[in-house]
């Protein structure tokens, strides 16, 4: 439908494998005990943060030419499922770290990508992306944060929204308005910003419904005046770089989706293999099977669609619009469905903070909203197929 007729389009390796096993066995150990608490506090998983570093797993995206692991597309998908499938909060530090910087790998000067890749790497700094605002989230073009060149260097003027780690971040990949009077779309440029930057600072924490333990704030510019070397990629070329990034971050999110979706699966199937109702096990009962079945079956098909579209942005193929907006679309859907079924097998008892099921259910809807609503995704697929 797509125009590609190659379906051995990956293909995990033993070393995939055993990056999962590894990944796992830090979650389970240093993520997940602490994974309630960071929801309930509603703090940043500075635990998660720490293990992720100690184990090369905090930024694992990143080129070995500037100190990181260069794991594939595929190798960081699996990263954050294992991740997300003990805190969703937590598979954010990797997801939001290639989200931020991945602007840079695509277009940025070795200059730009040697001085911000490089501490990254090294886990120490995490990096933020700076696109939406209150009034242009759906529709970025619409933005109405402006820098203006002023000799060698650049002042930003204005506010962004929904900002993932921000406060935490030291960097962030910033999109302003450089011509005003530009062309719709190819007006907007792409800027690194430091979090010392004078002019700089942060709203308020969002009260959230999920995912606590990622703090969102806005971003605010008051002048905050930049050197000129801070440009990402060409002047005016920012919102293609944000839209090119977003096409390989969306593949991510499906990795997020699937993790969170393969956490609450596993929690409830061990809940009804324990728990006896009519004298056996819920696990017996033929309707609770069905339910089981389906949630599995459909999270499989979204894992698999997930990690195509991830080895497609491995080789940055020319259908990965549509693949990375219908894993994340799917995915998120899928988890969304998958978490609702599996508080509803725990009963009441899903119902309670006892259990991770309604953490992971509200963890799991964002997973539909950011990085471009679910009815969004649907019209960038609608748009590639119109195309051809």
């Amino acid at each position: 439908m797509t125009g590609n007729s190659d379906f051995d389009t990956y293909r995990l390796s033993e070393d995939h494998e055993a990056i999962r096993e590894a990944v796992r066995a830090v979650a389970e150990d240093k993520i997940a005990p602490y994974a309630a608490a960071v929801d309930e506090e509603s703090r940043y998983p500075q635990e998660a943060h720490d293990a992720l570093v100690a184990s090369d797993f905090f930024a694992p995206h990143v080129g070995e030419e500037y100190g990181g692991v260069g794991a594939d597309a595929l190798a960081t998908c699996i990263v954050i499922e294992e991740v997300a499938r003990v805190c969703a909060s937590s598979s954010l530090i990797p997801a939001v770290n290639k989200l931020g910087s991945m602007p840079l790998i695509l277009a940025a000067d070795e200059d730009v990508k040697k001085r911000y890749l490089t501490p990254l790497a090294a886990g120490e700094s995490t990096f933020s992306y700076g696109l939406s605002e209150r009034e242009a989230g759906s529709d970025t073009a619409a933005m109405k944060c402006k820098a203006v060149r002023d000799g060698d260097d650049w002042v930003i003027s204005g506010q962004k929204s929904w900002i993932t780690n921000a406060g935490v971040s030291d960097y962030y990949t910033v999109l302003a308005v450089t011509d005003p009077d530009g062309r719709r779309g190819n007006n907007i440029t792409a800027f690194v910003v430091e979090k010392g930057d004078v002019g700089f600072t942060f709203g308020e924490k969002e009260r959230k419904l999920g995912i606590k333990g990622s703090p969102t704030r806005e971003l605010h510019f008051d002048a905050c005046r930049i050197p000129g070397d801070r440009v990402v990629g060409e002047v005016g070329a920012g919102l293609k770089i944000a839209l090119k990034t977003l096409d390989h971050t969306r593949v991510t999110i499906g990795a997020q989706a699937v993790g969170i979706a393969q956490g609450a699966l596993d929690h409830a199937l061990a809940y009804v293999k324990e728990r006896q109702q009519f004298g056996k096990r819920v696990a017996e009962f033929q309707g609770i099977q069905f339910m089981l079945a389906d949630m599995a079956m459909t999270l499989e098909a979204a894992r698999q669609l997930m990690y195509v579209a991830a080895a497609k942005s491995e080789r940055d193929d020319a259908d990965l619009t549509f693949f990375g907006a219908a894993a994340k679309a799917y995915a998120s859907d899928v988890a969304m469905q998958v978490t609702t079924d599996a508080v509803q097998l725990l009963g009441g008892a899903g119902y309670t903070r006892d259990f991770p099921l309604e953490r992971m259910m509200r963890d799991a809807k964002i997973t539909q909203i950011y990085e471009g609503t679910n009815q969004i995704q649907r019209i960038v697929m609608a748009r590639q197929l119109l195309k051809g």
